[in-house]
């Protein structure tokens, strides 16, 4: 697909502009440890990373299965990708994992490559796309009989602020009916163990990666509610289209949050969906 069409068919809300990716970098921060404590790497394992984005979960994995391992990065902005390549090399790290354009709805493996990776990882690209069976339906047929199909995403009905800030429930769920405009998903995190069994994969295990903090450790607090205040402001318009919020409204909504983020009994509430299944064995 050429990538003029990939940004015509794009249903990713959140863009690409420099902003959004500093804001996906510093959430990669966040989440990363977390995501290789869950994949349990044991050393040596052929990995594809499905919508990488920024390529620095993509890298760290790359980093846990050596010696003997090797990953493959797939992602489809051109945008994405030039980033992580920028990433990869300010690290020295060019050579740590072969980056490739391609649509995770049509995985770009060559014949030889299909049935041969031992992992297949994917990390908040379901709530993107509109046929999430087709992605994980590749993601099985990609890896050999026996490898591990991983699902990383979001079930938005699980996120919390407490107490919760003046106007932030209104402002919540009108960045959800965002989604739903662009027929998106995003309750997708429930749905993870279905899909495995859908697309073919035996379901093994699920859980949650836990995403928040409260007042008692401001730092890490305060990462979190700076990251929700860069998702709201990067959707600002799409939420003011929706005719629910006036400009200003919408600004003293994110206010509220900020201001929140200082109280003294702040706890910020989220789980992210975790599944796992296996291919079965020929």
């Amino acid at each position: 697909m050429s990538s003029t069409t990939e940004r015509e068919d794009s249903r990713y809300i959140h863009g690409t502009a420099p902003e959004e990716q500093v804001r996906l970098s510093r959430l990669n921060d966040l989440l990363n440890d977390m995501s290789l404590r869950e994949m349990a790497l044991t050393g040596g394992e052929k990995v594809i990373d499905v919508g990488c984005g920024l390529g620095q979960l993509t890298r760290a994995i790359a980093r846990t299965v050596r010696p003997g391992g090797a990953v493959l990065g797939i992602e489809r902005s051109p945008e994405q990708l030039a980033e992580a390549c920028r990433l990869a090399a300010r690290a020295s790290e060019e050579q740590l994992v072969e980056f490739r354009q391609g649509d995770a709805q049509r995985l770009p493996l060559s014949g030889g490559e299909w049935g041969t990776f031992d992992i297949a990882h994917t990390r908040f690209l379901l709530e993107h796309v509109p046929d999430p069976s087709a992605v994980v339906g590749q993601m099985v047929r990609a890896v050999r009989p026996g490898g591990r199909i991983i699902l990383e995403d979001d079930a938005h009905d699980t996120h919390r602020l407490w107490p919760e800030p003046p106007g932030f429930g209104r402002l919540w769920s009108a960045y959800l009916r965002t989604y739903d405009r662009l027929g998106n998903d995003p309750f997708v995190g429930a749905r993870l163990v279905s899909l495995l069994v859908e697309a073919g994969a035996v379901p093994q295990r699920n859980t949650w990666l836990f995403f928040g903090a409260c007042a008692g450790q401001p730092e890490l607090l305060a990462a979190y509610v700076d990251n929700l205040v860069r998702i709201m402001e990067g959707v600002h318009e799409p939420i003011l289209h929706l005719g629910e919020f006036e400009p200003a409204s919408f600004d003293q909504a994110i206010a509220a949050i900020r201001q929140w983020g200082l109280r003294p009994d702040a706890a910020y509430w989220y789980a992210i969906s975790w599944a796992e299944g296996r291919r079965p064995s020929d």
